[in-house]
């Protein structure tokens, strides 16, 4: 089988999307041919079976153009004609995509999970065979067309390491500086434990991609400033290159993920690559109480509740190392038995198997 591939970026540099690089070497062991379709290309492994064709652009104009050259080049020689369209993320790409696939008989598989239903996912639906995401709570829309897939985590990257002696409980938060991740209350948080005699640290890394997110990062780091509970305890740092992500991860005692309501249905991967590393999470995200749900530490805290996460940071602390351990081991368990990339590989093949051109 054969794979059309169709992205924004493959680029194992990327702060937000290097990820795609995992899912695209996944594939490429599972079927013949993978074509990347995408708009830039970095760094990434070479594979004797990925044709990659980028449509970058100076203008949107010039964009669209080669978008649906590179599509036609890939769809069109009925000799190498991949069976299925796989769209990585932005329902835009369906819109685009689908007058050719349509009349090609080519099925198109989205993979989606993010709190918005914009209007372009709305328009796509109807024109996609299969809708995949993390689980039904992480796909916006209601349709018969989803099939859950779990998230899709390199565990043998993100596995645990030696943590050291630290006594210090060391928390780690990632991902974009916006204002739905959280960070408030965090510092709340750890601002109240500290004052409980927690002696806790906070390393909070990540881009800030857009205006509102770079000032939102400024108002975090004024917050540190003027408290003294929080100015020697929390470091508001950059990204760190994807190589470096899986040492960090393990060398923390607990990850912080304090999401709210508005992006609570976003299932982070980094939630799955911390608890692969047997790390414990914190988490608000409604959608993840399953997922720890069991444990020997009461990990789940109501979004915005700054009291609940400090008691769930006292707590984790007083529980020692050998507790967080055991939480940690059953947490990498459950990612390697329904999260990994090699599971979330298989099961995309089982769907375009299933599929098949019509």
């Amino acid at each position: 089988m054969r794979l059309l591939f169709v992205t924004q970026k493959l680029d194992a540099d990327d702060p937000v999307l290097a990820q795609t690089v995992d899912l695209v070497r996944e594939l490429a062991q599972r079927f013949e041919q993978v074509d990347v379709l995408c708009d830039a290309e970095g760094r990434h492994e070479a594979w004797p079976n990925v044709r990659v064709r980028t449509f970058g652009a100076p203008s949107r104009v010039g964009r669209g153009a080669r978008f649906l050259r590179g599509a036609s080049a890939s769809l069109l020689p009925k000799a190498t004609r991949p069976d299925a369209v796989f769209v990585h993320m932005i329902p835009l790409f369906v819109l685009l995509l689908a007058p050719l696939a349509k009349a090609l008989r080519r099925p198109i598989l989205l993979w989606y999970t993010h709190w918005h239903a914009s209007r372009a996912l709305r328009a796509s639906v109807p024109l996609l065979d299969a809708a995949l995401s993390v689980s039904a709570g992480s796909f916006p829309i209601a349709t018969r067309k989803l099939v859950p897939t779990g998230h899709a985590i390199d565990v043998g990257r993100f596995a645990p390491r030696d943590r050291g002696a630290d006594p210090r409980l060391r928390l780690l938060a990632l991902g974009r500086s916006a204002r739905w991740k959280g960070y408030d209350t965090m510092l709340d948080a750890v601002e109240r434990a500290v004052r409980h005699g927690t002696d806790a640290r906070l390393e909070i890394r990540g881009p800030a991609l857009t205006g509102d997110e770079r000032d939102h990062r400024l108002e975090l780091e004024r917050r540190v400033t003027d408290s003294p509970e929080l100015r020697d305890r929390v470091r508001i740092e950059p990204p760190l290159a994807r190589d470096e992500l899986p040492a960090l991860l393990a060398g923390a005692d607990a990850l912080l993920s304090a999401t709210q309501p508005r992006g609570s249905e976003t299932l982070d991967k980094v939630v799955y690559e911390a608890a692969a590393c047997e790390v414990p999470v914190l988490a608000s995200n409604d959608a993840l109480k399953e997922f720890l749900a069991g444990l020997p530490l009461e990990l789940s805290f109501p979004p915005r509740d700054a009291q609940s996460l400090a008691e769930r940071i006292v707590a984790l602390d007083a529980a020692g190392p050998e507790v967080r351990a055991e939480t940690g081991r059953e947490l990498r368990r459950r990612v390697v038995e329904g999260h990994s990339v090699g599971s979330w590989a298989d099961a995309v093949r089982r769907i375009v198997a299933g599929q098949g051109p019509k």
